[in-house]
């Protein structure tokens, strides 16, 4: 049976923790007008009904790494055993079962490029049953990232939305050299964003004060990004698309700010291959799909063609949890 849907004020504490991900109940509570006890029972509930969780991301880009994006396509009945190998690793997100279930979809973030070619020219090309493996690196994003789906869905007012935005982030234009320090960090924040100082320091060595001026810094430089992770069809979006547009070198950059605009587009970016943007879209039915498909991406000047592929299963996005 389908859990209840969130409702006003669970749509408030979504946006919220998609602002800052970090922000104290109390201040959250203090802002919507209702009291910590609410705030942070609502929470828990989300977190058993839609899977609510808060996790630590790091943004590659600021650390000068790229971002790939994986088609593998496989003998039937693998894709799901494949799916699952992929999801259990620390540098994949996104791991979706797609194409009637003969194909594997995942974003790949490999840490330096021994890595990256050890995966794509080696262990995928000779992993049993894949039968052919399409990488894409992501060029240009226009949406996603630090910007999550949650910032449009408007339950939040103006004033509210302004309370509970963190300070703007000034991430400068040189690569980020990360501390071990730094990376314990990460690893902790990444398996719970809002791990208390206290479990911070447990799993880091650091005093609390240096627990707290290095999560401020690598969240001021754009380094760390809080994100929110949860089932999307207890919001009404049953369907999840992805779209690889080919679109005219010209149109890119018009074409890309156009789809961060839709309030369907949850990830936007260009990118290599005949494909030149991939956008990841949630819808209500199939029969929104279409008409998105033919009313919004059909008005696009300078979109030559459209692949459109869907998510029949998405074993991982942010984080893996086994058994879901």
């Amino acid at each position: 049976m389908r859990a209840q849907p969130p409702d006003p004020l669970d749509l408030k504490l979504l946006q919220a923790l998609q602002l800052d991900g970090r922000a104290p109940f109390n201040q959250i509570a203090d802002v919507l007008g209702v009291s910590d006890q609410t705030v942070a029972r609502r929470f828990r509930r989300l977190r058993s009904t839609i899977h609510l969780r808060v996790l630590g991301i790091t943004d590659e880009s600021r650390l000068g790494r790229s971002t790939w994006l994986l088609r593998l396509r496989c003998i039937p009945d693998t894709a799901e055993q494949l799916a699952s190998a992929l999801a259990r690793r620390p540098d994949t997100a996104y791991v979706s079962v797609i194409s009637g279930g003969t194909e594997v979809m995942c974003a790949m973030k490999p840490r330096t490029r021994q890595e990256r070619d050890e995966l794509l020219l080696d262990r995928l090309q000779r992993t049993p049953r894949v039968t052919s493996v399409s990488a894409h690196c992501l060029l240009h994003q226009f949406y996603g990232g630090p910007v999550g789906w949650l910032s449009k869905i408007d339950a939040l007012s103006p004033d509210e939305q302004a309370a509970l935005s963190p300070p703007p982030v000034d991430p400068g234009t040189d690569t980020v050299v990360l501390e071990d320090a730094d990376e314990a960090l990460l690893a902790a924040l990444a398996r719970d964003g809002r791990a208390s100082l206290t479990e911070l320091q447990a799993s880091t060595g650091l005093s609390e004060s240096a627990v707290r001026r290095r999560v401020d810094r690598l969240r001021s430089i754009g380094v760390l990004y809080l994100d929110v992770q949860f089932d999307h069809e207890h919001l009404g979006n049953d369907v999840v698309a992805m779209l690889w547009l080919t679109v005219a070198p010209a149109a890119l950059a018009d074409t890309g700010r156009a789809l961060a605009s839709h309030p369907e587009v949850r990830f936007a970016a260009a990118t290599t291959g005949q494909a030149n943007i991939v956008a990841a879209t949630l819808h209500p039915s199939t029969g929104a799909l279409y008409t998105y498909l033919s009313d919004k991406i059909g008005a696009l000047d300078g979109v030559r063609s459209v692949e459109t592929t869907l998510a029949l299963r998405e074993v991982k996005q942010l984080a893996y949890e086994p058994g879901r």
